[in-house]
């Protein structure tokens, strides 16, 4: 009698995890279709303190949330590449809430640090003189995420290019 119930416990202890398997499988399938992804963009750059050569920025990126369900996020990753290279990286342990067809700003401070800086330069003196049709155009990829939360993390890209002012052009 206790060898059947053993064999009817293991048998019910395997259904269990396969139920819970299906269930979980599904979840995360549901969260895959119909989302949109969120819009980030950079809504301001502040310089702070640094140290020794390496430049210190605090990014504010503005998340806007075009879905029907809330963005919970516990800690934020960013990276920044610029003509192909990476330039800064930051990390932040803010959480908060990106509101369901809303929006929110995230501080995120991001460090250059200093050989960055100065491979980018020489870059950018490289290609103002091998091509003067594209000088003053760098691209940049940003690319992010916003982790924790119930959904996990959610990533972010932004790129495109900076236009730089010419050499040569007066200021007022």
């Amino acid at each position: 009698m206790f060898f059947f119930r053993v064999l009817l416990s293991r048998r019910h202890a395997r259904l269990a995890a396969i139920l819970a398997v299906i269930t979980l499988t599904l979840n995360g399938c549901a969260g895959l279709f119909g989302g949109d992804p969120l819009r980030v963009s950079v809504a301001g750059i502040e310089p702070v303190d640094g140290q020794g050569l390496e430049m210190r920025f605090n990014v504010k990126l503005r998340v806007q949330n075009p879905n029907e369900s809330a963005v919970n996020f516990d800690g934020v990753s960013l990276a920044l590449e610029l003509n192909g290279k990476p330039f800064a990286s930051g990390v932040s342990d803010q959480s908060g809430t990106v509101p369901r067809f809303g929006e929110t700003v995230v501080n995120v401070p991001l460090t250059v640090p200093a050989f960055a800086a100065v491979r980018q330069a020489f870059a950018f003196a490289g290609a103002v003189q091998a091509d003067s049709a594209q000088s003053g155009q760098i691209p940049y990829i940003l690319r992010g995420k916003l982790a924790g939360g119930l959904t996990g993390t959610t990533r972010f890209v932004d790129q495109g290019t900076l236009s730089l002012p010419t050499l040569g052009t007066a200021l007022p």
